[in-house]
């Protein structure tokens, strides 16, 4: 008697074709490149304002505490109220003010504001007695984290000056820094060089386009606005 052969179970393996094929690794699903990501903000502070605004705010605690611990009456609520004013306002002129660049935009965090220019939008960054960017519509902005020191630029002029009647014939090392005006800028005229040259380079860039944006630091003029009706009230009902 002949034994008939078992029938082959059928393959639950996926046939190769019918596989969908996968998307390549580093693009997306419609086959293209990923937006490469912004690069890292460059800050630029005053280290002088952050110094005296340390300064200024250990001084103050220093006197507060001594008064509210030794006065007497209403001292101490006075005290206490006019650091409650104080505190905000020496934090928003020294410590707050801050520049921040990146290839997308200008963000300018200044005692009040806060900034947000995408490259498109401004129109030059200057630096005359004070630094300030213009956007295309003409609106103005001061850049308080980058003071304009009048005798750091003449130094620097001066210095120009001498290395260019050291060789006139520009055979020198020390010329050629002149040529390209290098030696010639002071502190913040070169971060008012480098942010100029930041927005005619990525004016044109898909992630700089869009509006300027202004926010007003409320965490700032809150606390302001309350130590100054807190102090008044108190000055009134004395």
């Amino acid at each position: 008697m002949t034994t008939p052969e078992p029938t082959p179970e059928p393959s639950h393996e996926p046939s190769r074709e019918s596989t969908p094929e996968q998307p390549s690794a580093g693009r997306t699903p419609g086959g293209q490149a990923p937006a490469a990501p912004a690069s890292a903000d460059k800050v630029h502070r005053s280290p002088l304002g952050v110094a005296s605004g340390i300064f200024l705010l250990l001084l103050a605690a220093l006197f507060a505490g001594d008064a509210i611990a030794r006065g007497e009456g209403r001292t101490p609520w006075l005290v206490l109220a006019a650091l409650v004013l104080a505190v905000p306002l020496i934090v928003a002129f020294t410590i707050r003010p801050a520049v921040y660049a990146n290839e997308n935009r200008l963000r300018i965090r200044n005692p009040f504001r806060s900034i947000t220019l995408p490259w498109a939008s401004v129109a030059d960054v200057r630096a005359g007695y004070s630094s300030e960017v213009f956007t295309q519509e003409g609106t103005k902005y001061q850049l308080w984290a980058i003071p304009v020191s009048l005798r750091q630029r003449k130094k620097a002029a001066r210095s120009a000056a001498r290395a260019s009647q050291d060789d006139p014939h520009g055979r020198t090392s020390v010329t050629a820094d002149v040529r390209n005006g290098a030696s010639r800028f002071a502190p913040a005229d070169k971060t008012i060089a480098e942010l100029r040259e930041l927005a005619e380079v990525h004016a044109t860039a898909p992630g700089a386009q869009g509006e300027p944006q202004v926010r007003w630091a409320y965490e700032i003029v809150g606390p302001a606005l309350a130590g100054l009706l807190l102090l008044v009230i108190l000055l009134a009902t004395g």
